[in-house]
């Protein structure tokens, strides 16, 4: 634990006693000088009354798991590092991540483990009884490092794992395990998913105990339909190695999933029977309802703008469709469901009266009352406490770029009511306890690092200060980094936010380049009165002499109401760029100081698409661009992400074509730099490659970087980052010089 510091980077600015010290980017991706510190992982004991977390074992390496009280801050050992080393091992285990049992008594460790796409869910695990002090490894007689989503049966007699496609059973007292599914393949994939659900559906535990424990439902998918793309390895052999991946790209065919039910201890799948193609739907949650043998599912179409609730008996397969939410333009899938009253009534997320609100509803469906009232967007629930009878969810109806704790009662009878402080703009977090008196606090703002804190949350006091990152607030400090500056640019039918970043020695007499930051998609937002690792890297640019801003586009990720949210549907590219032209007027008219022959745009992914939709619609406005690890035909991205946003290929096939930066790459008229990792399984190298191929077509000069067996993050392997962000400043020194 360390001292309480949470004074804010501009007051620490203003001391004279600081000396000036300029960002290198050594330092920021090389040496790790300006990282933070994060606290946990925590868990909330099932009492409420404190929780676990990890912590260093100066004495035989590793991690105990420590237990705090909340009210007290009293700490004690739940288990030493000691008690993790395995039979005949030198080592504890090293802990990745760790679950109790319902009743505390047993702990459930993930270790050794492995990346599969894009997170490390596959590995070892292994169970510590808590009472006799015995390590078990689960599924010994597996192979290593093969395990997946392992979790307790309710009464923790038992694990389930899935295992190279297939779902397992082990009975903790025997050691027996009992394998429930044995067509996993290649092609047949039983527990867990393909990549494009993983991907944008979120799914990637696969399969459910039933709350009596005697049975398992699950997700099967057959990918047989899928079509395979393949990436090649140069780097590890002396002949190149093939990468095959089942990718549904758009317009093509989907894995037929369905799901089943099977008993805990063996014998046939019995399969639901949801009508309906399952190539065009999408079986996106399913879970048990609790107390009972009925399974939720939820059944997205094609084009994702109808959600029909279905509830399935799991003896006898019956199924009811109780509910179904539509959208005309497209709808998201919400992880916030709680059951009420004796699982009478369900929460439900619905953008249905404009804004992103909470719903209770009736099992039957008949009956749907809001929770959250008025013209604000639910961000994301934190707690849901029935017993308390208030729901505890983020949002900002004021100000986009921050957000706050609010609280509405469960019954709808209130208004919503702000729990965070008044005076500490910018962004809350909270993992609240399940009865809603404690919290972990994390507050964060563009010049303050993340404070973490435990709170008590009825008057929002801090109990004690958990990590308060203050050495690296006087790191940052002594840069004396100019204020990100926020504003709202006028375009006419709206107001975008947007802010600016200016060199240290600015001169409002004279005149700058400016290099404009973009993602603009619905997956996520830039323009955000938060932390974000300092921003390093665009303080770094303002350093060398440009000005740096970025803008908000609508349908970008913010609380701004359904409207702004949907109104970039089947016009991806098209809409956005119109707006960030816009804006970039508007700000050049608002600023004398702006160079508007020196405009630069780069962004990454989303926003590397969008700057080269930018650059080749606006040539009169962008005059270089860098453009990483980005989608140049939307044709070529994935089904459920690009048609969710598009429509279909077959109903909207003019405005993927219109919005794709392919078809305006004739049109370069300045400076373009190109960067993408040949192993990214997400935006495929092929995005690269065929807008190289088209520059070419039309005799475009551009530069381009490769870079080999690099994913999307473009940072595996030895000084990738660094290298990567060298390669980056180096260009828009030579593009776009300064007077530094």
């Amino acid at each position: 634990m360390k001292k309480f510091f949470v004074l804010p980077l501009v007051f620490l600015i203003s001391s004279l006693s600081i000396s000036q010290e300029k960002l290198t980017l050594e330092a920021i991706y090389k040496t790790g000088t300006y990282r933070a510190e994060g606290y946990g992982p925590a868990r909330w004991m099932k009492d409420n009354k404190g929780y676990s977390t990890l912590e260093g074992n100066a004495r035989v390496g590793g991690k105990d798991i420590i237990h705090y009280e909340a009210k007290t801050g009293k700490r004690r050992v739940l288990v030493s590092a000691e008690a993790l080393i395995p039979k005949n091992g030198k080592q504890p285990l090293n802990i990745v991540n760790y679950q109790w049992s319902d009743d505390n008594a047993k702990l459930l460790i993930f270790t050794n483990t492995r990346r599969v796409w894009r997170y490390h869910t596959r590995g070892d695990y292994w169970v510590l009884d808590m009472a006799s002090g015995t390590l078990t490894q689960v599924g010994k007689q597996i192979e290593r490092a093969t395990l997946m989503f392992a979790k307790f049966s309710p009464d923790a007699s038992r694990v389930g794992f899935v295992s190279k496609n297939n779902i397992y059973v082990e009975h903790l007292d025997s050691g027996k395990v009992t394998q429930l599914t044995s067509d996993g393949s290649d092609v047949i994939i039983n527990g867990t998913f393909d990549w494009v659900y993983e991907e944008e559906l979120s799914c990637r535990d696969g399969f459910r105990w039933s709350p009596d424990g005697t049975q398992i439902a699950y997700w099967r998918s057959d990918t047989k339909n899928i079509g395979t793309f393949y990436m090649i390895n140069n780097l590890d052999s002396i002949y190149s190695k093939p990468i095959p991946l089942p990718y549904p790209k758009v317009g093509t065919k989907n894995s037929e999933v369905k799901v089943g039910v099977v008993s805990a201890s063996g014998g046939q799948t019995k399969w639901f029977e949801v009508p309906g193609d399952p190539t065009n739907n999408y079986l996106a949650r399913m879970d048990f309802i609790p107390n009972s043998n009925e399974v939720m599912i939820q059944q997205l179409n094609r084009k994702q703008n109808t959600n029909t609730i279905w509830i399935g008996n799991a003896k006898t397969m019956a199924l009811n469709t109780i509910f179904v939410d539509r959208d005309d333009a497209f709808l998201d899938i919400h992880d916030n469901i709680m059951w009420l009253e004796n699982e009478n009534y369900f929460t439900w997320t619905s953008e249905k009266d404009g804004w992103r609100h909470l719903y209770k509803v009736s099992r039957d469906g008949k009956e749907m009352r809001t929770i959250t009232k008025g013209e604000i967007d639910v961000v994301r629930i934190n707690c849901i406490d029935p017993k308390g009878g208030y729901v505890y969810y983020i949002a900002s109806p004021e100000n986009f770029t921050q957000r706050y704790l609010y609280r509405s009662k469960i019954d709808g009878s209130a208004q919503p009511e702000r729990v965070s402080p008044s005076d500490q703009p910018g962004q809350h977090a909270y993992q609240i306890s399940a009865d809603a008196k404690f919290a972990i606090h994390t507050f964060h703002n563009t010049e303050t690092p993340r404070t973490i804190s435990l709170l008590n949350l009825k008057d929002h006091k801090p109990l004690r200060v958990l990590e308060d990152n203050a050495e690296l607030a006087e790191k940052v400090a002594e840069l004396q980094l100019t204020t990100k500056e926020f504003m709202q640019l006028d375009i006419g039918e709206v107001s975008l936010d947007a802010w600016m970043i200016k060199p240290p020695d600015f001169d409002a007499t004279k005149k700058y380049p400016i290099i404009f930051y973009v993602y603009g998609e619905p997956a996520g937002s830039t323009v955000q009165d938060a932390w974000q690792g300092g921003d390093l890297w665009h303080h770094y640019l303002a350093q060398q002499g440009y000005l740096v801003a970025s803008i908000d586009n609508r349908g970008t990720k913010t609380p701004r109401g359904r409207a702004w949210r949907k109104s970039i549907y089947g016009q991806i590219g098209i809409l956005a760029a119109h707006d960030q032209a816009a804006a970039a007027k508007a700000l050049f008219k608002k600023y004398s100081f702006i160079d508007t022959k020196k405009v630069g745009i780069w962004g990454w992914s989303g926003g590397g698409q969008m700057t080269m939709n930018c650059m080749f619609r606006y040539p009169e406005i962008y005059g270089s661009g860098l453009a990483v690890a980005f989608v140049s035909d939307q044709r070529l991205y994935d089904n459920i992400y690009q048609e969710r946003y598009m429509g279909l290929l077959e109903e909207n096939e003019a405005n993927y074509i219109a919005g794709s930066p392919i078809t305006h790459a004739k049109n370069l008229e300045g400076n373009l730099m190109i960067v993408h990792g040949t192993a990214d399984d997400n935006v495929h190298y092929q995005n690269f490659e065929r807008l190289a191929n088209e520059l070419i077509k039309h005799n475009k000069m551009f530069d381009m970087m490769s870079y080999p067996m690099r994913a999307h993050g473009i940072h595996e392997r030895e000084n990738t980052s660094y290298h990567l962000r060298q390669q980056m400043a180096r260009y828009w020194n030579r593009v776009l010089p300064t007077s530094h």
